[in-house]
């Protein structure tokens, strides 16, 4: 008798036009790892099968289904399969306006918002994650937006919290966050940690200690990041991925394909494919 059919990876990331400021991403994984690495939004993600083990600063979660996943602005986190047979997830991208507005309109949480919590096992709050994809995919914008604001409000309301004014920064703070506008502004041919550190004032040891304790991951890995949202903005304008590949510091469109599908998830030909189409109506789902 022939052995069952094993399991093949798959992903789809892509926007609706109706719903701006959000990005979705549905996907099986298997030997996919996602590295360290940030967003400059919120992620709102759920397991359907699988489980999927990401690190966070906090420690591991296992996240199998029902689990409902939430990462705050710029907090550097992995992914991996957690079972041998991978993870199936719907993933939510929505950007900072899009989570402070709903937070606005439906809760007493003024300011910035974020999450509490990284994980909670929440079976209603998932199928309705689940349900803004099959929303957005069979062309609904009705119901895509409502269940949307439905899911963010329940999500906030149980686990929001408002972020705190920031205090001053303390010098090794100071010399990070100016060590991360040096590097954004020359991306392209960023300089040794050791230049870095002199420009600034400081030793490279105090400057690599600042950096990961300011952003969780050190100078290089930061810039491999930083790169790669780049390479996304560029690719959403149109730009071919081999000059977006040169533009942002890597050496070749092979080496942003590497990076930009490590951390994206899917390749970048994919993505600016699927974000070309701005859809109207959703993709097919996948059986």
């Amino acid at each position: 008798m022939a052995g069952a059919q094993q399991p093949v990876e798959w992903a789809r990331h892509w926007s609706y036009a109706e719903l701006p400021d959000l990005d979705l991403l549905r996907a099986r994984y298997i030997r996919h790892t996602f590295p360290r690495h940030s967003h400059e939004g919120y992620v709102v993600a759920t397991v359907s099968d699988g489980v999927e083990d990401i690190g966070t600063p906090a420690g591991t979660l296992h996240a199998g289904p029902g689990t409902v996943i939430m990462i705050n602005p710029e907090v550097p986190h992995s992914a991996r399969a957690g079972i041998p047979e991978g993870w199936v997830y719907d993933t939510l991208y929505p950007s900072a306006q899009v989570i402070n507005d709903i937070a606005a309109d439906t809760t007493r949480m003024r300011g910035t918002v974020g999450f509490a919590e990284t994980g909670v096992a929440d079976p209603y709050a998932a199928r309705l994650i689940a349900e803004v994809h099959r929303a957005a995919e069979e062309g609904n914008a009705l119901a895509a937006d409502s269940v949307l604001r439905v899911v963010v409000t329940r999500l906030l309301t149980r686990h929001g919290t408002a972020f705190p004014v920031a205090a001053p920064r303390a010098a090794g703070a100071r010399d990070a966050a100016r060590a991360r506008a040096l590097l954004e502004s020359r991306m392209a041919e960023p300089p040794t940690l050791e230049a870095l550190a002199a420009e600034l004032g400081t030793s490279p040891f105090a400057l690599l200690r600042a950096f990961k304790k300011q952003y969780g991951m050190p100078p290089h890995t930061w810039l491999t990041d930083a790169r790669v949202r780049r390479a996304r903005r560029m690719l959403d304008a149109g730009t071919a991925p081999s000059v977006a590949a040169t533009e942002v510091g890597f050496t070749d469109q092979p080496h942003l394909n590497r990076h930009f599908t490590r951390i994206v998830g899917v390749p970048p030909g994919a993505y600016q494919r699927e974000r070309a189409r701005t859809y109207k109506t959703g993709p097919e789902r996948p059986r």
